[in-house]
């Protein structure tokens, strides 16, 4: 769950206007990802997206890019260390906005989605990994190891690009590039 502000970009215009940026509401407006994978943190479109994002103060947590429907998403999942409000979304939505009409990344039209990363926040790059040692985290693997796809368990640390997870009473070691997907279990 969290906070949002979207808005779209037409591919037939390069400037938006006020009457094209959809603000969800005035209250925080909460909602539930779906399983879509994140960019790799080398790809072009996560380094142009983290060029715009950092020098605001804010940090990348991730970046999805997904076609559902008849329409494509341009998700960004940005943190700080006070917490994301809904003023901070479309600071960088209008930063981010600009650039990608600059840069035109992706050719064909989409929404550009900013978003809080969530109580069940996605672990996306190495530091990541490193930063929520100790915490509960849920697993899902592009391939099966040893015979499993889905694990939830206990972060124990990243060394030499493999993830160690405390889970079923023993430790698995899960390679980076076998992971899918990790996220936080939220502790309430």
């Amino acid at each position: 769950m969290g906070f949002f502000y979207r808005s779209r970009k037409d591919a037939s215009r390069r400037t938006r206007t006020l009457e094209q940026v959809t603000q969800l509401g005035r209250w925080p407006n909460f909602c539930f990802y779906g399983a879509h994978s994140m960019q790799p943190a080398d790809s072009q479109l996560t380094l142009l997206v983290r060029r715009v994002v950092e020098p605001l103060g804010y940090e990348l947590v991730g970046v999805e890019y997904f076609q559902k429907g008849g329409g494509a998403t341009l998700r960004v999942y940005i943190d700080h260390e006070h917490g994301i409000t809904l003023d901070d979304c479309t600071t960088v939505s209008h930063q981010l906005s600009g650039v990608l009409d600059v840069e035109d990344p992706i050719p064909e039209q989409y929404d550009l989605e900013v978003s809080s990363p969530g109580l069940d926040r996605p672990l996306v790059f190495p530091e990541h990994f490193e930063r929520f040692v100790g915490r509960r985290v849920r697993m899902r693997l592009s391939e099966k190891v040893e015979g499993r796809r889905k694990l939830e368990g206990v972060l124990r640390g990243l060394h030499a690009g493999v993830v160690t997870l405390y889970a079923e009473e023993r430790d698995w070691e899960i390679p980076l590039t076998s992971l899918d997907s990790a996220r936080l279990i939220p502790e309430l």
